[in-house]
């Protein structure tokens, strides 16, 4: 195989592992990446306003007030006016919401932090180097992105994607 075949097969690796583990997560707790990403700022910084958890999660106040709108739909979540700053919305968990989020799989940025973190700071500088030059040469590096591996709108509904039941731990 050639190199450009080698580059060109790990990208597509890095993608089909995405889209995996996006579906294992969709079948296990009927949550996306974000949601379950979210969830878990939520029980970190319990009674957090909208904004703080936006800055926590590194999406827009528009992305996870729509995020709320669905997890606040299931019942995993509810949202308060602060008492002090009318402006203010303040997030909490439920007990449903505490449940869902202990028996959620971890996100695969999780899994990837733990290693990436392990390694040599060079090595991750030369991994950040590789990965910018390949958005920039995929014509990519304006389109805007948040650090959350997953694929899709990060604030789409739960559907039931296709071919969910061939997914493997």
């Amino acid at each position: 195989m050639d190199r450009l075949d080698q580059v060109l097969t790990s990208l597509r690796r890095v993608i089909r592992a995405t889209d995996l583990h996006s579906k294992h997560l969709a079948k296990i707790s009927g949550l996306t990446a974000p949601q379950i990403l979210l969830l878990q700022a939520i029980c970190k910084f319990e009674g957090a306003a909208i904004g703080q958890l936006a800055n926590e999660v590194s999406l827009s106040q528009a992305t996870v007030t729509s995020i709320l709108d669905r997890l606040e739909k299931k019942g995993y979540l509810e949202r308060e006016r602060s008492t002090v700053d009318k402006r203010k919305v303040h997030v909490q968990l439920t007990e449903r919401g505490f449940e869902i989020l202990r028996d959620a799989p971890i996100p695969l940025q999780e899994q990837f932090a733990a290693q990436f973190n392990g390694l040599q700071e060079w090595e991750q500088t030369m991994i950040i180097a590789a990965l910018q030059r390949v958005a920039y040469m995929m014509d990519a590096e304006h389109i805007d992105a948040s650090p959350v591996l997953d694929v899709g709108a990060l604030d789409r509904p739960h559907e039931a994607p296709s071919g969910v039941d061939s997914v493997n731990k």
